[in-house]
């Protein structure tokens, strides 16, 4: 049987293991290489010139562009994705900062995911400031108090979503309780800290939004709004329903009006905003709209589900003043 160095002089073995380390986002360096496999530097650059035509050739076949760079101050290669619709730099790290700032995750969950971010950073130099500036605040990461890995749900659930099925779940209440429930999925959102399912009950339709009868007859829309990590068990069943009130709202305006992720009914809240953020409270309200200006404030009508809003008015003090609820 052939021994592992001779295995190395042969040049599949080497363009091969040179091929991975590039894809994998490490640095090939020119003469730590030459030496580790046995071979001139020389030799070395052939090998780099046919991955390189490799790299050119195998763009025009499936449209993304990779090219071989060399750096000078290294001594070594690496690759950069010319495909736009690869992460630049500046996005990856953007993108980092956003999920480390969320504290969505478990440090478990977390490091893989910003590592494999990371990986997509076009330049090595500046991937390696990067993932020590990272490392640093992944060092002084808070956890989530419910300490629990739950991405790998995520998946199921969002097919869930888009296939409009039902889902049967196991939830646990804040007070300790669980309660079992069969919903109808409408989307995952998150929102400070947690990620969310909003969810109509599974009897929810016309019949309530309408207040026919076999309803209340209250006219009232509820939603109620599960956070992922309390669902401690949950099936998709195999049965479909119609989005409900779908004359009524599509997805995209229902998103609108569930931006505290708090359950309870639909209200059209109208209030007299005194400050000076107005954009900010549009974006806060996206189903919102400018009915008039009195007494040096604008006025608002926002509908909005549950009674989330009640906190953040209550939070702007004397700069707004509630006029219908």
């Amino acid at each position: 049987m052939q021994n592992d160095n001779f295995n190395q002089g042969f040049k599949y073995y080497r363009v091969l293991k040179i091929y991975g380390k590039l894809m994998s986002g490490e640095i090939v360096y020119k003469t730590e290489a030459a030496r580790l496999f046995g071979v001139t530097e020389r030799t070395f650059q052939r090998d780099i010139e046919d991955l390189r035509c490799f790299f050119a050739d195998d763009a025009d076949d499936s449209g993304v562009r990779r090219e071989l760079v060399y750096s000078r101050e290294m001594n070594g290669y690496y690759l950069v994705n010319k495909d736009i619709s690869m992460l630049n730099d500046s996005e990856t790290i953007a993108l980092c900062k956003i999920i480390l700032e969320s504290r969505a995750f478990t440090k478990e969950e977390m490091i893989p995911m910003i590592n494999k971010l990371m990986t997509c950073c076009a330049h090595p130099k500046i991937r390696r400031k990067a993932l020590d500036y990272i490392s640093g605040e992944l060092d002084c990461y808070i956890e989530p108090n419910h300490h629990k890995n739950f991405i790998g749900s995520i998946s199921d659930i969002s097919e869930a979503v888009s296939e409009r099925k039902y889902m049967k779940i196991k939830y646990l209440r804040h007070d300790g309780s669980e309660t079992e429930r069969v919903i109808k999925p409408m989307g995952i959102m998150f929102s400070e800290f947690y990620f969310y399912l909003p969810a109509f009950a599974e009897n929810a339709g016309k019949d309530i939004l309408r207040g026919e009868s076999g309803s209340s007859g209250s006219g009232d829309i509820f939603l109620s709004a599960y956070r992922l990590d309390r669902i401690q068990q949950f099936e998709v069943l195999d049965r479909h329903f119609d989005t409900p009130f779908k004359d009524c709202y599509d997805e995209k305006e229902l998103r609108k009006r569930i931006q505290f992720l708090c359950g309870g009914k639909l209200r059209c809240v109208k209030f007299l905003y005194k400050g000076k953020n107005i954009e900010g409270v549009l974006d806060r309200f996206p189903a919102s709209k400018i009915v008039g200006r009195s007494n040096g404030g604008v006025v608002f009508i926002a509908e909005v589900f549950g009674d989330g809003i009640d906190v953040w008015l209550r939070g702007q003090g004397r700069a707004v003043e509630i006029l219908s609820n």
